[in-house]
């Protein structure tokens, strides 16, 4: 997600629960998904919800395949580009708590967050 200022990445700092209005504050990292373009997080969606069918999708989306597959070939490249983005700040989370800079146990939690864990 984006600011919508100055386009740099937004933070999640605060979560709560609805439930038991538990609030916690600190710095949460939105999984890859969540960190695609609206545009992409809808193509993806119906992609899921025509069940992988891209035949059922061009049908949905109203669209030609050669399109359809511009569309998911730009998805599929923002979803790596996310990933080699976590691969590397998971190294240099790895490489803080080799410093002592970070604790091992905020470093997982870190680590988890960027794989979707938590």
């Amino acid at each position: 997600m984006k600011c919508p200022i100055c386009t740099e990445r937004l933070e999640i700092t605060q979560m709560s629960c609805h439930s038991c209005d538990v609030c916690l504050e600190g710095s949460f990292r939105a999984p890859r998904l969540a960190r695609l373009t609206p545009e992409h997080q809808k193509f993806v969606e119906a992609l899921v919800l025509c069940g992988g069918n891209l035949k059922e999708l061009t049908d949905v989306l109203e669209i030609s395949y050669p399109t359809l597959r511009k569309r998911l070939d730009a998805v599929i490249d923002a979803m790596r580009i996310l990933k080699k983005e976590d691969e590397k700040e998971i190294g240099n989370i790895l490489q803080q708590i080799e410093a002592g800079t970070l604790s091992a146990e905020k470093g997982l939690r870190q680590i988890k967050e960027l794989n979707g864990e938590l």
